[in-house]
């Protein structure tokens, strides 16, 4: 098996080049700036603490975050990705909860900015970030939990064909309540040549 990480995936598509990458400290200018342009496109989606004051475990530095994030990466629970177009930092994905055993299974989220939206940037991601969870770390499934009411990420399960699993009722916390999601699933049996390639064919015939 290759190292599992750091890794960095590439894809050439129509729209530019889209690159999955590690988090670095000197992202911190770009990804703050991107946070703060997208703030409003951003926080109805974003998970919180239901705990007064916030979660004990919050860092208080990018820097922090990107250090928190890469022992997760090195212990091989999570794999957070910076997500790049053409150069240019636009958004993050993180493949998290990372489980062997009986279950070898994992957990898609992922943002971009509202200006590369629909560019097939997130879709490509995903492809990518999944084909990696099944080709190099073996795992089986991949899930993406979703809020009903996120048309754009909605139309990226949508686009990579995974399944809908149903409704979880009160899953997570966000914006002061516990809100219900939608679980979208692949299994390895049911992307035998690869999501990337099944993507690519789906995106080129549109």
């Amino acid at each position: 098996m290759a190292k599992p990480w750091p890794v960095t995936l590439r894809e050439d598509t129509p729209k530019g080049v889209v690159v999955l990458r590690p988090l670095r400290r000197r992202d911190s200018a770009d990804w703050m700036r991107l946070r703060s342009e997208n703030a409003s496109w951003l926080e109805p989606w974003e998970a919180t603490s239901p705990f007064p004051g916030g979660d004990r475990q919050q860092v208080a530095t990018f820097g922090e975050y990107v250090r928190a994030l890469s022992a997760q990466a090195r212990s091989g629970t999570t794999l957070p990705f910076g997500v790049e177009l053409d150069g240019a930092l636009v958004g993050q994905l993180t493949v998290s909860s990372i489980t062997y055993g009986s279950l070898c299974s994992a957990s898609i989220g992922y943002w971009v900015g509202q200006e590369v939206a629909g560019r097939g940037v997130t879709p490509t991601g995903v492809a990518m970030a999944t084909d990696y969870c099944f080709l190099v770390l073996g795992l089986h499934r991949v899930e993406i939990n979703i809020r009903p009411e996120n048309g754009p990420s909605l139309r990226v399960v949508e686009k990579l064909g995974f399944r809908d699993e149903g409704l979880r009722e009160r899953f997570l916390h966000i914006q002061g309540a516990w809100r219900d999601h939608r679980t979208f699933a692949l299994t390895a049996e049911e992307v035998p040549g690869g999501l990337l390639a099944r993507w690519q064919r789906t995106r080129d015939a549109l």
